[in-house]
C-alpha cells in the first residue's frame, strides 16, 4: 500500500524496507542490501553477521539464516531461517539482519501470498518467500545493529539513545 501510495507510475524498481525494531541501523547497512540485490539478481536480498555471542546460538530471538556463501563468503543465497541453531556440527552461525531489498514485482508477489507452512510454524515471514520459491540474497555485514526484539533490548535502546543525545 504504501509503495503504491509513494510511487504509483512504478518508476522505482527497487524497494528498501527498513524495520521499526532496528533503530541504530547503520546506513553502510542499507547500501548493502541493496548492492547484494543488484548483484545476485534475486528476488529479495537480506543481511547476516556473524554470531560472535555464545548466548545468542540458542536464542529464539535471535533469527538465523542458513547460507550458501559464494566462495568469498560475503554473499550467498538463503537456505532457511529458523529461530533454533542452524545448522548443526562445527562452524559458525549467522544472525540474519531484518532488513530487506526488494524488486518491485517480487514484492508485489511476495504481499500477495497467503502465510505458507514453515512461515506460520516459524513465525519468519521470509519462509514464505522461500516456499514459493523466491530467491533471496544475503549480504554478510561484520555487525548486527541494535535489535530492539524484547523488554530487555529496549532498555538497552533506551540506554544506547540516552548516550547519543546531546546533552
Amino acid at each position: 500500500a504504501a509503495l503504491q501510495a509513494l510511487d504509483p507510475t512504478g518508476r522505482h524498481d527497487v524497494v528498501v524496507n527498513l524495520q521499526g525494531d532496528l533503530p541504530a541501523l547503520d546506513p553502510v547497512q542499507i547500501r548493502a542490501v541493496a548492492a547484494a540485490l543488484e548483484t545476485s539478481g534475486a528476488d529479495i536480498a537480506t543481511l547476516a553477521a556473524q554470531i560472535t555471542d555464545p548466548d545468542e546460538r540458542a536464542n529464539p530471538s535471535v533469527v538465523k539464516a542458513v547460507v550458501a556463501w559464494d566462495k568469498d563468503g560475503r554473499l550467498g543465497r538463503a537456505l532457511y531461517f529458523t529461530r533454533a541453531a542452524a545448522p548443526s556440527g562445527d562452524g559458525p552461525l549467522f544472525h540474519h539482519v531484518g532488513i530487506y531489498a526488494y524488486r518491485r514485482d517480487a514484492l508485489t508477489r511476495f504481499v500477495g501470498l497467503p502465510p505458507s507452512p514453515l512461515e506460520t510454524r516459524e513465525k519468519l515471514e521470509q519462509l514464505r518467500a522461500l516456499e514459493a520459491n523466491m530467491s533471496i540474497a544475503v549480504a554478510r555485514v561484520d555487525s548486527v545493529p541494535l535489535s530492539v526484539d524484547t523488554p530487555a533490548d529496549l532498555i538497552k535502546a533506551n540506554q544506547y539513545f540516552a548516550r547519543k543525545s546531546p546533552t
